[in-house]
């Protein structure tokens, strides 16, 4: 913990007296222009280094979406009491990292830092200000205070000038609107004088969207390759926000691994269904060639699983596991010399993506997760395109799956045959409903079967014999079939919930018995580690190694709302 924090936290009562002693209104009166209007729909607001909450309650009574960032221990519980009545998501986050506001795949209406700037190195300060940029909703604004002053106690304090900020601003395209003459202090100190500045973003300031259609409209395509590679990117984005192994220096390391898997999960339907001739759906636009991931020892020896065996939490052993090594192997040579080797911009010299293999060693017993998907290498790409594919997948998803169709309804064979298209996209879709809701619904009857749970997580009324496996985040908006994700209801309930995510006080009402009914469904210990293994990949802030069912449970909530937020989805 630096010094700063501390201080703040051992007078935390102090800092939060002071701050309650003055409105929003006489702090902000300088941007009031700016100001969230009480009739803006859906305005997040991301407030860093919210301090109690004085101003995270002003925008939540506007009708915002409010996250608060406060990395001081203390100031943050007075916040939570302060706010407990308020919508409002209290995270434990610092710059320049801010990992937890990272894995939630939001974009913010309004950033505001208010007399947080002094506080952050010079060496990290172009770092923290392209986060602060790639947070930005399109037409978003930002907002810093700028604190003039010395400090006379021990935290920490970095010269300002609003010349370095305007700069910074304009390497991230953002446009400036206002800057504030120097003004007194709201608090009446003489040797304190305080600036504001705010900036907009015009749109989504990368181009990366216009990149990725290219890619999918306009490249040239002898297979299907580079859509597939961009489908497989697009799922992991979507997916697995606790999967990115390194950010920094404006690059994202995925697991190469995980890259592998979600390439053999998407073309497993496209290969493996039989068309009455023993062939799959062609997937180049040459009769005669081979997929160079198709291997006699690989893939051939793993054609009677379905895709969703190849998931998180999976145990292999013997020949199955040596198949799927050696699988993931020919799909990342074949990854690696085509649509790697031929996405770029400009020339070649300028590839889009980078792979970075690591030597593994075909083991007899595998279990799929982080560690294991990792020890293949890296997947490295910019971090903005990697955040164009998070915030717009579920605009580009469905461009690809068109295109891909398009391609393949081209091919020679595939004409001849006369594929409908209904098959077409049946064997695109990403996951099996009910193929993965079997194993939690054998899990539940086994525990009524012996009178260890026979309520509703929901209300903690009885289930029946028919009762329901709910997916908390709904299976049509979010396709995810993990462990924490399956819930036992009524039939009612789940009717009534239908393709809505949980309201914030019914998931707090609920936490109770979802957490004893994880300890209860999961308490195998193959089971738990799984349990966690998925968490640690598909939800935010979910630490390597966790083992706390609460941990996950603040993490579900936390994906609730982002899911809620990015997609639109209704509440129930």
């Amino acid at each position: 913990m630096n010094k700063t924090i501390q201080h703040y936290n051992q007078h935390a009562d102090q800092f939060n007296a002071q701050y309650q002693s003055v409105s929003f209104e006489q702090v902000h009166k300088s941007w009031e222009a700016f100001w969230p209007s009480p009739d803006m729909d859906n305005c997040h607001v991301l407030d860093i280094g919210a301090g109690s909450g004085r101003d995270a309650i002003w925008y939540a009574k506007r009708g915002c979406s409010v996250y608060a960032v406060e990395p001081s221990e203390g100031l943050r519980a007075h916040g939570q009491t302060q706010t407990a009545d308020q919508d409002i998501v209290w995270l434990s986050d610092i710059l320049p990292e801010l990992r937890t506001v990272d894995q939630l795949s939001l974009r913010f209406d309004l950033i505001v830092l208010s007399a947080v700037w002094m506080h952050v190195p010079l060496s990290v300060r172009k770092r923290a200000f392209r986060k602060l940029a790639n947070f930005l909703a399109p037409n978003g604004k930002l907002v810093i205070t700028l604190r003039f002053g010395d400090f006379d106690d021990n935290r920490s304090n970095y010269s300002v000038s609003s010349e370095e900020i305007e700069q910074l601003a304009k390497d991230h395209a953002l446009k400036m609107r206002l800057k504030t003459n120097i003004e007194s202090d709201a608090l009446g100190r003489n040797d304190i004088k305080w600036q504001t500045l705010v900036f907009s973003l015009p749109d989504d300031g990368s181009g990366d969207l216009l990149k990725v259609r290219h890619v999918i409209v306009n490249d040239n395509k002898s297979s299907t390759y580079k859509l597939a590679l961009l489908r497989t990117l697009l799922r992991i984005a979507d997916a697995h926000p606790g999967a990115v192994l390194d950010r920094s220096d404006n690059k994202v390391a995925l697991p190469l691994g995980l890259v592998a898997m979600y390439w053999i999960r998407q073309y497993k339907r496209l290969l493996d269904r039989d068309f009455g001739d023993g062939q799959g759906i062609q997937q180049n636009s040459n009769t005669n060639k081979g997929l160079g991931f198709v291997s006699a020892d690989g893939w051939a020896r793993i054609k009677h699983l379905a895709p969703e065996d190849l998931s998180i939490g999976s145990l292999f052993v013997g020949r199955e596991a040596e198949a799927i090594q050696k699988t993931i192997k020919d799909t990342l040579s074949t990854i690696k010399d085509g649509p790697v080797k031929h996405i770029y911009q400009g020339d070649k010299t300028n590839p889009v993506f980078q792979m970075e293999r690591t030597p593994h060693k075909i083991q007899d017993s595998i279990y799929i997760n982080q560690d294991f998907l990792g020890a293949f290498g890296q997947f490295v790409l910019d971090e903005s395109l990697w955040d164009c594919l998070k915030v717009y997948h579920s605009w580009i998803e469905p461009l690809v799956v068109n295109q891909w169709i398009t391609e393949m309804k081209r091919y020679e064979l595939n004409r001849e045959r006369n594929i409908s298209l209904q098959s077409y996209y049946d064997c695109l879709v990403w996951l099996d409903a009910e193929h993965d809701t079997a194993y939690a619904r054998k899990r539940i009857d086994i525990l009524r079967a012996r009178g260890g749970w026979d309520q509703s997580v929901w209300s903690g009324k009885k289930i029946t014999d028919n009762y329901h496996v709910d997916h908390c985040l709904p299976f049509a908006h979010w396709p995810n079939n993990d462990r924490w994700n399956l819930l036992p209801t009524t039939v009612r309930e789940n009717l009534q919930k239908s393709d809505r995510v949980p309201t914030r006080s019914r998931l707090a009402d609920a936490k109770g018995r979802i957490i004893d009914f994880w300890q209860l469904a999961w308490e195998n210990e193959l089971d738990k580690q799984s349990f966690f293994s998925e968490a640690e990949m598909s939800l935010p802030n979910v630490p390597i190694g966790c083992n706390d069912f609460e941990a996950v449970f603040e993490a579900m909530g936390l994906q609730v709302r982002g899911v809620k937020s990015r997609l639109l989805v209704g509440e129930w």
